[in-house]
């Protein structure tokens, strides 16, 4: 593979994840992520490898929902992108992240002194997700704020805290382009 189709590889997996994420609306597109793009040379072919956490029937929904969306995926990236041509998508789930995690519990199965079983656990094999816990220098709820200045006040600790949420950037609605009129 050459640099360029490396860059334009790696501009293709963030535009569609960014699409994915915002702009698609299908409720059958759960928690998927795409993982690589690997287009041909000549850019008109592009495989899409697509990680989606769920059980194998959710996997199958996404995929499919996917599948139904490229159409949409490809003209909104003829719209922000400046290529020639936008590739053709094949899309295909990448099984790696089930296949590590599939080789963690065997060697955890090794570890404790158990003969691990040949067999693959049946549904799915990913761990499932839990509630990050609180770090120091994390956004405060202000619910919580008030729970916390309640229970400083009670310890003696009079350290202020930020109150509410991080401020987040918000691009203007308008840019100014050189050697265009506004509307």
């Amino acid at each position: 593979m050459t640099q360029r189709t490396e860059r334009v590889d790696e501009l293709l997996r963030q535009e569609i994840g960014s699409i994915i994420a915002r702009e698609i609306a299908d409720p059958r597109v759960g928690f998927a992520t795409v993982t690589s793009v690997v287009t041909t040379p000549d850019l008109r072919h592009a495989k899409v490898l697509v990680s989606v956490i769920g059980q194998a029937a959710d996997r199958k929904a996404t995929l499919s929902a996917l599948g139904r969306a490229m159409p949409f995926i490809q003209h909104e990236l003829g719209k922000r992108l400046r290529l020639k041509r936008i590739p053709q998508f094949n899309l295909g789930l990448d099984d790696t992240l089930e296949r590590g995690t599939r080789v963690l519990h065997l060697l955890d199965e090794l570890e404790a002194g158990h003969l691990p079983d040949d067999a693959a656990p049946a549904g799915e094999s990913l761990p499932t997700p839990v509630p990050r816990l609180p770090h120091e220098g994390d956004a405060i709820d202000p619910a919580d704020a008030a729970d916390a200045s309640g229970a400083e006040a009670a310890s003696g600790d009079a350290t202020p805290r930020p109150p509410g949420r991080r401020r987040t950037f918000r691009p203007s609605k308008t840019r100014a382009v050189p050697g265009r009129r506004r509307r």
